[in-house]
């Protein structure tokens, strides 16, 4: 994705972008002052490529302010709260030219992306070791391009200040066709096969029947008592929805049932590399294998 300087800038309280990841290197939570935390690692590997597109999306659309949690992390952390950290251990070529909004892992080497701004949002299919895109759809001049997800064979995209939503084939996307849902507008999409999750800029994580739109359930996000607004990208990985948190360094993990966070993935740290790398944005995006969990203090 190009620079601030050399696109169109967004329209006012949108997500910004910033510059995904530099060469391979690790990141950890540091504690600042002993006893320093202990690292235990979990693979992954299963959820490798879902991570990867929040990754990507957490890196584009948080602000350029370093170090800056969640309202509700800035209380006193839950004595029961998990905070993990993350190693990146592999890096693609990606198109600057696109502003990504949405990105999964279509299988056999390939990614579907859904890209934003006026007059330049698509849906592409992109070979992955090259970032080469195979297939693009080019969206109306009018439509911002957001969220993306896979249920079975169909594409589902939302867009942004609409109501609107497109369903592709995933085989020819000339084959396609419109919805409407009841969210605000459309910021995140994701699946668990059965039901599609919306966010929509609020602290609201939508349940929604994939053939109707009818939302069967809505719950709040929250961490303790606080809500945790600007839910933004979403993916759904074992049981649990991935929320990239628009203007922070953060994804929480929440779970359906009751929109409770169990759990913050940090990127602060990623922010940092990233701002020294000198790397143009959008050049790259990371795939991350595994996060190691962290317990001590949960930010410096």
């Amino acid at each position: 994705m190009p620079s601030a300087s050399r696109r169109r800038p967004p329209p006012p309280h949108r997500r910004r972008a910033m510059p995904p990841a530099s060469s391979t290197f690790s990141i950890s939570i540091s504690a600042p002052q002993p006893p320093k935390p202990l690292y235990l690692r979990r693979p992954l590997i299963a959820v490798a490529a879902a991570l990867a597109a929040l990754l990507l999306i957490a890196a584009a659309y948080a602000t350029w302010r370093v170090g800056s949690p969640p309202a509700a992390l800035l209380g006193r952390p839950a004595a029961a709260s998990r905070f993990y950290s993350f190693d990146l251990v592999r890096e693609y070529p990606h198109d600057p030219d696109a502003f990504t909004q949405g990105l999964l892992y279509g299988g056999n080497d390939t990614l579907f992306e859904s890209t934003g701004l006026y007059h330049r949002s698509s849906v592409r299919e992109v070979e992955l070791p090259t970032g080469k895109v195979l297939v693009h759809h080019q969206m109306d001049g009018d439509m911002f391009g957001e969220g993306l997800t896979l249920l079975g064979d169909r594409l589902f995209q939302v867009t942004w200040l609409k109501n609107d939503g497109f369903i592709y084939d995933r085989h020819n996307f000339t084959k396609r066709k419109s919805f409407t849902h009841k969210m605000r507008d459309g910021w995140g999409l994701a699946t668990d096969g059965k039901v599609l999750f919306g966010s929509d800029g609020s602290s609201k994580l939508y349940q929604m029947d994939p053939k109707s739109f009818k939302v069967m359930k809505m719950v709040t996000v929250k961490y303790q008592d606080n809500e945790v607004p600007n839910i933004n990208e979403l993916e759904y990985i074992d049981g649990e929805v991935w929320a990239n948190v628009w203007q922070t360094d953060c994804i929480a993990r929440v779970s359906p049932e009751d929109g409770q966070v169990l759990s913050w993935i940090f990127l602060h740290e990623l922010r940092r590399n990233l701002l020294n790398s000198g790397y143009t944005v959008g050049s790259l995006f990371v795939i991350v294998l595994f996060c190691p969990v962290v317990d001590g203090p949960f930010w410096n």
